[in-house]
C-alpha cells in the first residue's frame, strides 16, 4: 500500500477517534464513514476568515488533520477519498447538483459525492451537513433507513437523485449527481464560487454543524443550535465574540486563529 508522504493515516484515523479495522470492506467502509461525520464538522469558517480554499490535499490535511478545522464538501470528501486510496478502497468522486425550490438543482460541481466499489457500489458523502450518517447502496431502488430517517436513490436518465423522507413522511430531494468520475482538480471552479459569489449560500452566512450520537449540533451565525433524537430543538442566541469562539472550541473542537 502506497499512500503521499503527508498522508499519514494514522493521524488521521486518530483525528476521527477510529480504531477499528483497515481492510477495504464494508462494514469498515460504515465504520469510517460513521466515526468522521461524529468528528470533523461541516463548516465554512475559512470564508469569513479570509482564508483561501485550495483543493490540495496537502492542504486539505493539515487543515483538517493537523488544525482540526472541518470544511464544505469538496475539502472534506475530498480528504475523505485520500483516505479511503490510502486504505485501497476503490473511489470515484462523482459531480452532484444540490436541489432547490421548484424542482431545480445546482450547476455541475456544485457538489462532491463519492462513490465506493467493494462488489457492491456504495454512496459515501461526509461532506453535505445534516445528511445520511451511512454510506447507502447505490443500485438499490428501495427505502434505505437510518434511524429516524429513511432514504432513496432513484434513477432519472443520466442522473441518481438523493431523497431523503422528512418527519412528516414526504420525500425530497437532496440532490442528484452523475455516475462519471472526476479528478479534484475539476472541481476548483465551483469551489472558488461557493467561497466567493454572493450567489453562493456558503458566503451569507457562518455555519459550522456536527452529528452527535443522538442529534445534531449546530452554529449558524451567533445562534447555537442542539437537535436532539426525538427532534426537539434547543436555540440560543450568543452574545459576543469571546462566547462564539468557546462554543466553537468546546462543542465542535475547533480553535480559531
Amino acid at each position: 500500500m502506497h499512500s503521499r508522504p503527508y498522508m499519514d493515516i494514522q493521524a488521521y484515523l486518530n483525528r476521527i477517534s477510529y480504531q477499528g479495522s483497515r481492510e477495504p470492506t464494508a462494514e469498515t467502509l460504515r465504520a469510517l464513514h460513521v466515526a468522521h461525520q461524529l468528528s470533523v464538522p461541516f463548516e465554512n469558517l475559512s470564508i469569513f476568515l479570509g482564508q483561501a480554499i485550495v483543493l490540495d490535499e496537502e492542504a486539505l490535511f493539515d487543515k483538517i488533520v493537523v488544525r482540526r478545522h472541518g470544511g464544505f464538501c469538496y475539502e472534506l470528501n475530498g480528504l475523505f477519498a485520500m483516505l479511503l486510496r490510502a486504505l485501497g478502497f476503490r473511489v470515484a468522486m462523482l459531480s452532484g447538483g444540490v436541489a432547490h425550490r421548484g424542482d431545480a438543482f445546482g450547476p455541475e460541481f456544485d457538489h462532491m459525492v463519492l462513490m465506493v466499489s467493494l462488489g457492491q457500489r456504495w454512496v459515501a458523502d461526509v461532506g453535505f451537513g445534516d445528511a445520511f450518517r451511512e454510506p447507502l447502496l447505490l443500485d438499490e431502488a428501495g427505502e434505505q433507513s437510518q434511524g429516524r430517517r429513511a432514504y432513496r436513490i432513484v434513477s432519472d436518465g443520466p442522473y441518481r437523485t438523493l431523497l431523503s423522507q422528512d418527519d412528516g413522511g414526504h420525500w425530497r430531494a437532496r440532490y442528484r449527481f452523475t455516475l462519471q468520475p472526476h479528478e479534484i482538480a475539476e472541481y476548483q471552479g465551483m469551489c472558488l464560487f461557493h467561497q466567493t459569489s454572493p450567489q453562493s449560500p456558503f458566503t451569507q452566512r457562518r455555519t459550522c454543524s456536527l452529528p452527535t450520537p443522538d442529534g445534531r449540533i449546530a452554529l449558524a451565525d451567533m445562534r447555537f443550535i442542539r437537535t436532539g433524537a426525538n427532534g426537539d430543538r434547543e436555540e440560543r442566541l450568543l452574545t459576543s465574540q469571546d462566547e462564539y469562539e468557546s462554543v466553537l472550541r468546546t462543542q465542535f473542537g475547533i480553535l480559531l486563529p
